[in-house]
């Protein structure tokens, strides 16, 4: 399984950003996929999430902001970004389990998000 990230860059604080994960060689259709930001100095953490029944979870610090869309016919999972904060800022990284509970199994190589204040 192959996990590809592309999107992020460097924005204003208030601007937008759409990252998306592209999934290869995984049973899609039955996959969970989480998006993950590690800020500089800090660990890991989930942001968003999405079933493969299309449920989505957010951390507090996103709703009403971050929207995680997916995409089946194209196996791929999108994070819409808006109204960014300086705080946003790491890198994001895609993972994905083909199971419904569990660690995510797969994990893609991550792509930087910087937001300036």
């Amino acid at each position: 399984v192959q996990l590809v990230e592309s999107g992020g860059g460097l924005v204003q604080a208030g601007e937008s950003l759409r990252l998306s994960c592209v999934a290869s060689g995984a049973l899609f259709r039955v996959a969970a996929v989480g998006w993950y930001r590690q800020a500089p100095g800090h660990q890991r953490d989930l942001v968003a999430s999405i079933t493969s029944g299309g449920r989505t979870n957010y951390v507090d610090s996103v709703k009403a902001r971050f929207t995680i869309s997916r995409d089946n016919a194209k196996n791929a999972v999108h994070l819409q970004m808006d109204a960014l904060k300086p705080e946003d800022t790491g890198v994001y990284y895609c993972a994905l389990r083909e199971k419904p509970l569990g660690e995510y199994d797969y994990w893609g190589q991550g792509t930087q998000v910087t937001v300036s204040s």
